[in-house]
């Protein structure tokens, strides 16, 4: 049976229509000629462009199908689990809010239907309703698929009610003496700012028995204190050496009586529930406030945001779910979710690692040094003769705080600037920046407060940054800076000299040990001269339209850029010359260019696609498509690297960016691409779009067919990982 996923809606998804065709044998001709027009007619249907929303819930599907890969170790799995669940929040509080937004509007606007939307938002949040319900389903026979497997290896999860005399009174100590110092409850009868409670927190709802009074209600709330505590409890081995874990949920629920019985109460029973708000920032337009007042303030207003998802146990009985959504003001019912015991599977991202043995999880991929940078020879001086590429987490962000370190302390440097977009929680990147400061070098950084749900952070990072006399220069209103630069001046003789470092992703030491990243560290004059003006454009806020020559900078040129790159293609392949792109992304949502990717596709460009995540293009689309091909790769590392290669007449022409291919990303950002000219740093990136392209493990191809299709391996055909690949490949380059 060959399963075609068709959608029958423009805009809206794949949707859930499926057409079976027969290919055996027996059939006769005039059937499968019937097949072969109803298969032509459907294909007619096809829409060009797939809905973002639901593209979104394709690429969290392979998150949790990654989950459900009994090659994955164990406590690995776990992890893919907290992280679709992560994912499904921010989701929630960010795209599914912004269409329930829309809905509000609909309703409130007279004239509605002349707002230029392309998708109905009543009929995506159904059909998001329909895509995550199932989703749900799929995570908990996942989830219980995994802690069956656990348990073979003496892992065990317990809760409240499973507990020994000596668990209990283990549970009870640790109550008594870590737990109960962060539990607050609130008496819900008495209770009237509801504000206050934190969202996207989990909450223990108890309905609660008095001696004198037993059929009066009495409710109350404890927020689980997972803020300041692990999520799980490991208990002490028992004489069979098994491992026991416990939620720490049911750490508070084995103690409710130390917390309610001196208060007359003798039954407690506990259910769970958590609530998310719509988490944009509502920013007003007083011009009598500063920018960062302005932010600050948005900040505050989230916990007045509506409730766009209200998750509860599924056994908390009517009359007490009625309760609390009238005390919380929860009134839509497509808020509503019918949950289990435990909600924030994020947490399972921090499962202990301390129990079991060490097949249960990754083996380690310690990262390699980089040839060009031996010890004892300065980094500047490297840079200055060749350009090199770092390539994280399989090379160690280390080298970007050493090269800030090196400039804070060389005599001959006398400005660092820098764009920071999400730094570190104990950021050693700020810290070396304040040292610069401390040495007498001008230091001059941009820091994004408008960066979703890090606003807080940078805000306080500015300020501590401030007080260390480093220039900090505001946010734009309505323009993000999500360009990823450093930029260091050095005065070498009578000229000063110019040092760039340009990312794809954030300077971060956490993040890039786990996200997949490039960074071009450079000398090259005209580079970096023009970071230097995208500096003083950022910094002098005159915003006429800057002559960048080497680099391409949103909100500008970006779009234009990619699409006169593009007709080049279709030039050459309608001239009969070789036409080929190979693009990698984390989303590609721009109708612009991805209607200019269908020409090239029919022009006989090919375009092979590495997507991580959104993707809007159909491809493999019959009669449009056919020569996009695109793959999406989920693996313990996140693909986040964003890397351009066009055939440009068989003198190929590469590119490194900050810069998705969305709207946000071409008119709403500052982004910066940047070519790669080093020959060397040239093959490598090739070589390594080319192994994650024949990757037949965790690659899986987006197809008009099926948005996750996994791969097909020849009999006898060697398995191809390309992440560890690529580890081995970037191992060889350190020797």
């Amino acid at each position: 049976m060959a399963v075609y996923w068709i959608a029958r809606e423009t805009e809206l998804d794949f949707s859930d229509a499926f057409i079976t065709i027969k290919r055996s044998g027996g059939g006769s001709k005039e059937t499968e000629h019937r097949t072969k027009m109803t298969m032509s007619h459907e294909i007619k249907k096809l829409p060009r462009f797939f809905n973002r929303e639901l593209s979104w819930l394709n690429f969290n599907e392979r998150v949790l199908l990654e989950a459900d890969d009994p090659s994955v170790p164990l406590l690995e799995r776990l992890v893919f689990l907290g992280i679709f669940s992560n994912n499904m929040d921010e989701f929630y509080r960010v795209r599914v809010a912004l269409h329930k937004r829309l809905v509000n509007l609909r309703k409130a606007v007279k004239n509605f239907e002349d707002v230029d939307l392309d998708f109905d938002p009543d009929r995506v949040l159904r059909a998001i309703h329909k895509r995550t319900t199932l989703h749900r389903r799929k995570f908990d026979e996942i989830f219980k698929k995994i802690r069956g497997k656990l348990e073979k290896e003496n892992i065990f999860f317990v809760d409240e009610t499973q507990l020994s005399s000596e668990q209990g009174e283990f549970v009870q100590n640790y109550f008594r003496n870590t737990v109960r110092q962060y539990l607050f409850p609130i008496m819900l009868d008495r209770f009237k700012n509801f504000s206050n409670l934190h969202d996207n927190s989990i909450y223990l709802l108890i309905d609660l028995t008095h001696r004198h009074n037993p059929m009066a209600e009495n409710l109350a709330l404890i927020e689980i204190p997972t803020r300041h505590l692990p999520r799980f409890l490991v208990l002490p081995q028992d004489e069979n050496k098994k491992n026991y874990v416990i939620f720490l949920d049911d750490v508070i629920r084995y103690c409710l009586s130390e917390i309610f019985s001196v208060f007359g109460f003798v039954d407690y029973q506990a259910y769970t529930i958590k609530f998310i708000r719509d988490a944009e920032l509502d920013i007003d337009n007083d011009i009598s406030k500063s920018f960062l007042e302005t932010i600050s303030d948005g900040i505050k207003l989230r916990k007045y945001g509506e409730t766009v998802r209200f998750i509860y146990d599924g056994k908390i009985p009517r009359n007490v779910l009625m309760s609390i959504l009238k005390k919380l003001g929860v009134k839509k019912r497509d808020s509503l979710e019918k949950g289990g015991r435990y909600h924030n599977s994020r947490d399972l991202m921090f499962f202990p690692r301390n129990v079991g043995s060490k097949k249960l999880m990754y083996q380690p991929l310690p990262p390699h040094d980089v040839a060009d940078f031996p010890p004892g020879v300065g980094m500047l001086d490297v840079i200055k003769k060749k350009d090199v590429m770092l390539h994280y987490p399989y090379q160690p962000f280390q080298y970007i705080i050493d090269l800030l370190r090196e400039a804070s302390i060389d005599p001959a440097v006398r400005a660092i600037k820098m764009t920071i977009y999400r730094a570190a929680k104990y950021s050693n990147v700020v810290n070396a920046l304040i040292n610069a400061a401390r040495n007498g070098k001008e230091v001059v950084v941009f820091i994004e407060f408008q960066a979703r749900f890090d606003e807080e952070a940078n805000i306080s990072w500015a300020a501590r940054m401030q007080e260390e006399g480093i220039k900090v220069i505001p946010s734009i209103p309505g323009m993000k800076v999500h360009a990823k630069l450093i930029l260091i001046r050095r005065k070498e003789y009578t000229e000063n000299v110019y040092y760039a470092a340009i990312g794809t992703g954030n300077p971060n030491e956490n993040t890039t040990r786990i996200y997949a990243d490039e960074h071009l560290l450079t000398a090259d004059k005209g580079i970096t001269a023009d970071i230097n003006q995208l500096f003083h454009l950022l910094d002098d806020r005159r915003y006429h339209l800057p002559g960048f020559k080497h680099i391409i900078v949103s909100p500008f040129n970006t779009r234009n850029f990619l699409i006169r790159r593009i007709d080049r293609e279709i030039r050459n392949a309608k001239k009969g010359k070789t036409a080929w792109m190979v693009i990698k992304l984390n989303n590609l949502v721009d109708k612009r260019v991805v209607a200019k990717l269908y020409e090239a596709s029919q022009e006989g460009v090919k375009v092979d696609l590495l997507i991580r995540g959104i993707c809007t293009l159909v491809p493999e689309l019959p009669g449009v498509g056919e020569n996009l091909r695109a793959v999406r790769i989920v693996d313990r590392f996140l693909e986040h690297s964003r890397i351009f290669v066009f055939c440009n007449d068989e003198k190929p022409e590469y590119f490194i960016s900050s810069s998705d291919w969305m709207e946000r990303n071409f008119d709403h950002r500052f982004e910066v691409t940047v070519p790669v000219k080093n020959p060397e740093i040239q093959k490598r990136l090739w070589d390594i779009l080319q192994i994650q392209l024949a990757d037949n493990v965790k690659a899986r191809r987006i197809s008009f067919e099926s948005p996750n299709l996994p791969p097909k391996r020849a009999k006898g055909e060697k398995k191809r990982c390309a992440q560890l690949e690529i580890y081995e490949y970037l191992r060889k380059t350190s020797d």
